[in-house]
């Protein structure tokens, strides 16, 4: 009988008694979006891990790990370049504190992530801007990575594509960051020179000095939808030409449409396409049978 009245154990609550109720309501971060093009108001998950507008096709600007994900056979990465670090040429002031926490905030070593992959099983070199650091802009460490990756991809002899988006060279280097343009591309001349394959793909945005060097000397130029594409910003073009420009001018379709980019791919149709092209310019054999005729 005496364990019927025995107490229970209980956890103890100590509520916060100066805590108010709140009457604001709360909302989730990144749950809703406005797409840039058609001005609609998206629920996240409409858009799915592509992160395309379900109404338009507009493409939002998506960090290099996200596509990473979309593009390659799981667990094929092989990050490369990571050893490498800024000297800081400049001593520009509170630089490499700002590296230091963009590392921190997008888990990327730098503006761009390098490394060898497959993509269903076929093995490359594979490059990938982010606009989420620096805008990616173009500094010493951004072009070493991009010259090794074609390096290492010349050694091996496999084939090279890089997913473009910068706003152009890094003014906290001057004039070291406008040299990397003459050094890949002097990397790019003698991976071409091999016979080897290059495919870019050109991102939102794709300006300045990336535009004017590795960006626009891949074999094949492929475009994601409504991507800015340019060299010098509209104002400046129209001040100096004192001309009004087309409302489309920079866009992917305006380029495609004057000869400038091969192909507009919608995102979810990226992996596909890249694979097919790869596929098509490293086919075993073909080397055999180009030396035999």
């Amino acid at each position: 009988m005496m364990a019927l009245f025995k107490k229970k154990k209980y956890i103890r609550i100590n509520p916060n008694r100066d805590a108010k109720p709140s009457t604001t309501p709360s909302v989730p971060d990144n749950m809703w979006a406005k797409c840039p093009n058609c001005k609609r108001t998206l629920y996240a998950k409409e858009m799915g891990p592509e992160k395309v507008c379900p109404h338009c096709g507009y493409n939002f600007r998506i960090s290099a790990w996200e596509r990473l994900a979309l593009l390659i056979d799981e667990k094929s990465f092989e990050e490369s370049g990571t050893e490498l670090e800024t000297k800081d040429p400049l001593d520009f002031p509170g630089y490499l504190d700002k590296l230091k926490g963009l590392r921190e905030q997008t888990g990327l070593h730098e503006a761009v992530l390098t490394g060898k992959a497959t993509i269903n099983g076929l093995p490359l070199y594979l490059g990938i801007m982010d606009a989420n650091f620096i805008m990616g802009s173009m500094g010493t460490v951004v072009g070493e990575k991009i010259t090794r990756l074609f390096e290492q991809a010349l050694a091996e002899k496999l084939p090279v594509v890089l997913f473009t988006a910068s706003g152009g060279a890094r003014m906290q280097e001057g004039i070291f960051s406008l040299m990397q343009m003459a050094k890949i591309s002097a990397a790019v001349q003698r991976f071409h020179k091999a016979g080897l394959f290059y495919l870019t793909v050109l991102t939102d945005p794709t300006t300045g000095g990336v535009t004017a060097s590795f960006a626009m000397e891949g074999d094949i130029i492929l475009a994601e939808p409504q991507t800015m594409i340019g060299f010098a910003g509209r104002r400046v073009i129209e001040q100096t030409i004192k001309q009004k420009l087309p409302e489309d001018f920079q866009k992917a379709e305006f380029l495609q449409e004057h000869g400038f980019v091969d192909a507009i791919v919608p995102r979810q149709q990226l992996k596909d396409k890249v694979y097919q092209l790869v596929e098509m310019h490293t086919m075993k054999g073909w080397d055999d049978d180009e030396s035999s005729e």
